[in-house]
């Protein structure tokens, strides 16, 4: 049974969930003017699925109705083949549906976290495909973009996602551009970074829906301090994150971010920072404790972990795309931080699927 038909039985039928329940009782109500259908949206939950970003995207909806006191969203749990999904943090969700049989005009979001590639494959492709195809919209929660990228169904339209998956997704889409911003609305397509930013995205939704007071009141009642615009990045600033304002210093480590796959070295730095690589040094000790080289190395490894996690790239591949000169320096580096070699590390994840 679709949840169409699920929720038009009668509230006092045994064992089938009536209407109010997509309406909880409420303290504190806001008269909203708005007596028309509810918006459906649908969660596709795959393997590894982030809670926190599911759960705010949805908790938003149900405290909009909440404080509206009335059915102004209703959301559904969906995974491809209808059995339980075990999100990242070990919690199973049993789905309303399976995939199939999502209503073809339905608002789909697709949610996942971490090893994306592993958790879809090409029939779900050509359903998104389908889907989109007879006027489905689509959207994405943290990674889940990954899916609608291999669909092509974001062309020249925003997005983002989570910028820990950032790295994995450029190797696999080049041609793509993930903004850094905390969410994305453009064109119909929605997607967020994850975590609380699904919140902001969704009161987004609320305020376009049904006005700003609404808004404001369903943050008030989940006692969340709204992002104040879109703008926002998802990565507090290099400077306000090391507690400096030098500008030298912030020079370097932006030069560091946007160039790991270089040639980096200490003079490269310097004139980036625009002083003398004594100075550079002093810098990075008092603010980091580590050398201007030992700090992009640890920057370099975190790039290839998440090149490891997020992508199916193979070591030689991932040195050349972090900076190392081959793949035994990187076997060396990895195994000093991690305790573990790429290809070890790499083999855990394939055992694990």
């Amino acid at each position: 049974m679709s949840p169409t038909d699920r929720n038009s039985q009668r509230p006092d039928d045994p064992g089938q969930p009536g209407r109010s329940e997509f309406v909880p009782p409420a303290s504190y109500t806001l008269d909203v003017a708005y007596r028309g259908a509810p918006q459906d949206y649908y969660f596709l939950l795959l393997p590894n699925t982030t809670m926190l970003a599911f759960s705010a995207a949805a908790e938003t909806l149900r405290v909009a109705n909440q404080v509206a006191a009335q059915e102004l969203y209703r959301w559904f749990m969906v995974t491809t083949d209808g059995a339980p999904v075990r999100c990242s943090n070990r919690i199973e969700i049993r789905p309303d549906v399976a995939l199939q049989d999502v209503p073809g005009s339905a608002f789909l979001f697709i949610c996942s976290g971490v090893r994306v590639q592993d958790a879809y494959g090409p029939e779900l492709v050509n359903w998104l495909r389908r889907h989109a195809a007879h006027g489905g919209g689509v959207g994405s929660l943290c990674a889940g973009v990954f899916a609608l990228a291999e669909a092509g169904l974001i062309r020249d339209r925003a997005f983002t996602l989570h910028w820990e998956n950032q790295p994995g997704f450029l190797e696999r889409f080049p041609f793509l551009s993930p903004s850094q911003r905390r969410y994305e609305a453009d064109g119909g397509l929605l997607s967020c970074g994850g975590g609380n930013a699904a919140m902001d995205m969704m009161l987004d939704v609320v305020e376009r829906d049904h006005g700003k007071e609404l808004a404001l009141y369903v943050s008030d009642m989940c006692i969340y301090a709204r992002t104040p615009h879109r703008d926002a990045p998802q990565k507090t600033a290099v400077s306000a994150a090391l507690g400096s304002r030098n500008p030298a210093l912030i020079s370097a480590l932006t030069h560091m971010q946007q160039n790991l796959e270089g040639d980096l070295d200490l003079g490269a730095l310097a004139r980036a920072a625009r002083i003398s690589h004594r100075q550079l040094e002093r810098l990075f000790k008092r603010y980091l404790g580590q050398s201007p080289m030992q700090y992009l190395t640890d920057l370099r490894l975190s790039r290839a972990h998440a090149l490891l996690n997020e992508t199916d790239l193979v070591i030689p591949e991932i040195a050349a795309a972090t900076g190392f000169s081959g793949t035994a320096q990187l076997a060396k580096k990895f195994k000093a931080k991690y305790g573990i070699t790429p290809h070890a590390y790499q083999r855990g994840w394939a055992g694990a699927g």
